[in-house]
């Protein structure tokens, strides 16, 4: 048997060459899976099952087993590069179905598909047109969208700001020409329904401290509105006194620059002399312009809103009123959200615009703004992409905005050694290999992507190359136990 135990040696390590061959030949495949030989011995049997013999009659090769390490991640140009940090693998479709890979160069197809060298599509969830992407569904062909943005009309702006308490009320009424008329202003770009930029300019006035007095001019019986020459001196939270008002009546709105809105209605509809009570230093009135940048300069100066703004000295209405709590923080239920009125930009939709100030303060700081932001935009053209951390692709356009695009998934089996190797850098699974697990990179059990970046073959190029000189060894080795036997089988020949 020692010719059936050399020869089975041979094939042996002729098979572990070829493994080794195959490491070395893909040691600059990216993606590529290094792969082990490994063998078992052979022992005859008898027909009852028991062996025969203690001594085997060779080797066989058991499995071809991959190596499924982590190999070293390269930094590559290309924003569709992508490498696995950890377990995972891209779920792939092409003509044959699905399949998985850990290859991640890709590159766009003539109708914008994310695909691999293969023709293969990248598979993962698209996003909507706004930018939302539900990963609760099936996956399919990721695909970027070259569409533009379309412009969407402001309607809220968001602002966080500190306003100094230490501040006095101006002396003069509120003019936007006259900067001694407002103690704070901040600016912001707004949009109309075709996207058209705006400049939209808030103006912040302390309310006066010291009481007031002014007569009203017309007042009805049971009703909780009041007109007065003016109300630029006036703010929400004074307490009114006379004028047929109940006791502890306060304003709680400002309607327009002449009347106002109390929280109890006047009992005797009289005209005459009001008391207006002192602040406490708590309340501004924000008083706000929208205007257009590209309209020609105009004195006085023409607003889209206010439309007609009134010239000095004529009153302005504010446009809310902003009142804070004793120890600085915002006081909604005591505040007039302010709102600008309804203008219609040329050509354009309808537009108010509201203001959020949440998170405004009042404190003894400079002041300072924290936060402006608005929820509108102009139309925008996509000019690049990239792919976070969690697989979603963000798309960049060139009116500044992000939006995703989609986002990968990634792909885990219970058993990596159960996948079948297709080629082309890609496995299917098998029943060995268990269903596979389709998830959110970072999720989970699957690893994150780095993009812009691809992984490297795990073949240890130094370590194979001492494994084929073993191998070689062992392939000489067992030629040399052939070439005994032989020259054992010749020598009982050549007994007489």
């Amino acid at each position: 048997m020692s010719f059936t135990q050399g020869l089975s040696g041979l094939n042996a390590a002729s098979s572990d060459l070829e493994v080794i061959g195959n490491n070395v030949a893909n040691a600059n495949t990216v993606g590529f899976k290094g792969s082990q030989a490994q063998f078992a011995d052979v022992f005859a049997a008898s027909l009852g099952g028991a062996g025969t013999s203690q001594i085997g009659i060779g080797a066989r090769l058991a499995a071809v087993a991959q190596q499924f390490t982590q190999g070293n991640i390269s930094v590559t140009n290309s924003p569709l590069d992508m490498a696995v940090n950890g377990p995972g693998f891209f779920v792939m479709n092409g003509v044959n179905g699905i399949s998985y890979s850990r290859n991640g160069q890709f590159q766009l197809d003539k109708d914008g598909y994310i695909v691999s060298s293969t023709g293969k599509n990248l598979t993962g969830w698209p996003a909507s047109t706004s930018g939302v992407v539900a990963t609760s569904g099936p996956t399919s062909n990721l695909q970027i969208s070259t569409a533009s943005i379309l412009p969407i009309q402001t309607t809220t702006v968001t602002v966080g700001l500190n306003l100094d308490s230490r501040m006095l009320a101006p002396s003069v009424a509120f003019d936007p020409t006259n900067t001694s008329s407002f103690n704070s202003s901040t600016s912001t770009s707004t949009y109309d329904s075709k996207g058209n930029a705006q400049i939209n300019t808030l103006y912040f006035v302390k309310a006066p401290v010291t009481a007031s007095s002014a007569p009203v001019t017309t007042t009805t019986t049971g009703s909780t509105t009041a007109t007065v020459g003016s109300t630029a001196a006036l703010a929400v939270g004074q307490s009114v006194t006379g004028g047929g008002f109940p006791a502890g009546t306060t304003i709680t709105s400002i309607t327009n620059g002449t009347t106002f809105e109390v929280s109890q209605p006047s009992a005797l509809g009289a005209v005459g002399a009001v008391t207006y009570g002192a602040l406490t230093g708590n309340a501004w009135n924000v008083y706000t312009t929208v205007s257009d940048p590209t309209a020609p300069v105009t004195n006085p100066t023409t607003y889209l809103s206010p439309d007609p703004a009134p010239v000095f000295p004529a009153p302005w209405t504010a446009a809310g009123t902003l009142v804070f709590s004793t120890n600085g923080t915002y006081d909604a239920a005591a505040s007039t959200t302010p709102t600008t009125p309804t203008y219609t930009p040329a050509g354009a939709s309808a537009q108010t615009i509201s203001y959020d100030f949440t998170t405004a303060t009042q404190f003894g700081a400079s002041f300072g703004v924290t936060k402006l932001t608005q929820d509108g935009n102009t139309s925008g053209s996509l000019t690049g992409f990239s792919a976070a951390a969690d697989g979603t692709i963000m798309g960049r356009y060139s009116n500044g905005m992000t939006r995703a695009l989609g986002q990968v998934a990634l792909a885990t089996f219970p058993n990596n050694q159960g996948l079948q190797p297709l080629g082309d850098n890609v496995w299917s699974a098998t029943t060995a290999s268990g269903a596979p697990v389709i998830g959110i990179p970072g999720s989970g059990n699957n690893g994150v992507l780095q993009t812009s970046a691809v992984e490297d073959s795990n073949v240890d190029l130094t370590a194979e190359l001492v494994k084929m000189i073993t191998a070689q060894r062992n392939y000489q080795a067992n030629a040399q136990t052939i070439k005994t036997q032989d020259s054992i089988m010749q020598t009982i020949v050549n007994l007489r």
